[in-house]
């Protein structure tokens, strides 16, 4: 989505709300105005009804009169009929309006939902090309072919080197086929090397398992220990002998993309207005229902949330609490065909003035 059209958006949400507000505003005067209206005619008809009571007692004298209060009357019960037509006809189309409004604004959500989480998908493509690009290099391949401390530190400096220029990773790793890591990108800020042991970790398995180059890894976003405790995204690809990809594995190359950092980058720079931001949350949500990524900081904002069971991909719905809730389903980029995550926008309704 373009700075354009996304700004396009964030002004017709406003609008939107702006007319929200009015509409219920005219439909409250109205039916205050039209109560006035009955109260009014009520008062007109019992005086008609009290005219006729009068007139009767009146006789002969009285009929001429008798006959206005009952045009009176009549006035009246038409007046009544009317307003309460005009009352619900006003009702039915204000309700109309507002739920066309809270369609569109939900769309918008869910379409701004839909941008986020493509935002991500097209990163993290990235991400999937990087390791199994990198895992070919020579001086990765050499590190664990020749299996010598020369080797290793010559990949540990050209890991560094890519490291300098990917400032999105957190660090990168050489493991050989014992799940041993063997040299690393950052040895001065995180010491694995001849340390860690990756043997049990899922993605290391799937890894070695995968039957050629241009198969990868993925794990979900969780803190590493070794990292600081820093929540990363990891990749991993097989090392493979002479860097073919069909060549036999020597062990696995892993990335550990700095989530935390980027992907806040990304739900905190949805296109919203200055009103809405403060009662809005954009969420990623990965496919075990975890909230991965949070434009919530503080902990009272960061309340638990759900995504509801059984919907589409992509989509609104209220909640509980009346919230409007706009989401959509990763629909993976290129290769790349996502880990079945949702953006999701959550937004209050906005306080009445």
């Amino acid at each position: 989505m373009s700075e354009v059209s996304a700004a396009r958006g964030a002004t017709r949400s406003a609008q939107g709300s702006v007319i929200a507000e009015l509409t219920s505003e005219v439909r409250r005067i109205a039916t205050d105005k039209i109560a006035d209206i009955d109260l009014i005619n009520r008062e007109a008809t019992y005086l008609a009804i009290n005219a006729l009571i009068e007139a009767a007692r009146a006789g002969e004298a009285g009929r001429g009169f008798a006959v206005v209060a009952k045009q009176v009357k009549d006035v009246s019960g038409r007046i009544g009929r009317l307003t309460g037509e005009l009352g619900k006809e006003l009702g039915a189309v204000s309700e109309r309006m507002v739920a066309e409004l809270e369609r569109q604004q939900g769309q918008r959500l869910a379409d701004l939902a839909l941008n986020m989480i493509d935002v991500i998908d097209r990163n993290l493509y990235e991400r999937s090309c990087d390791v199994r690009w990198w895992a070919t290099d020579a001086a990765v391949v050499d590190c664990l072919g020749a299996a010598s401390p020369a080797a290793a530190e010559h990949a540990s400096k050209r890991l560094g080197v890519i490291l300098a220029s990917y400032t999105v990773y957190l660090d990168i790793w050489i493991i050989d086929l014992q799940g041993r890591v063997v040299a690393s990108g950052r040895p001065g800020s995180f010491p694995v090397a001849g340390v860690v042991d990756a043997a049990g970790r899922d993605w290391f398995q799937t890894a070695l398992r995968t039957g050629s180059g241009d198969d990868y890894a993925t794990a979900n976003v969780d803190p590493v220990a070794e990292l600081g405790g820093a929540q990363v995204a990891t990749y991993a690809a097989a090392v493979r002998q002479g860097g073919a990809a069909d060549g036999k594995p020597l062990g696995v190359l892993a990335v550990f993309f700095d989530w935390a950092k980027q992907a806040s980058h990304v739900v905190d720079n949805v296109r919203l207005t200055d009103e809405e931001r403060g009662r809005t949350r954009c969420m990623i949500v990965d496919a075990n229902n975890r909230v991965i990524a949070d434009s919530a900081k503080d902990d009272a904002a960061r309340r638990p949330f759900s995504l509801k069971s059984g919907i589409g991909s992509g989509g609104t719905y209220r909640t509980d609490d009346g919230a409007l809730v706009g989401y959509a389903l990763t629909p993976g980029y290129e290769s790349y065909r996502g880990m079945g995550w949702f953006g999701v926008i959550e937004q209050q309704s906005a306080p009445r003035h």
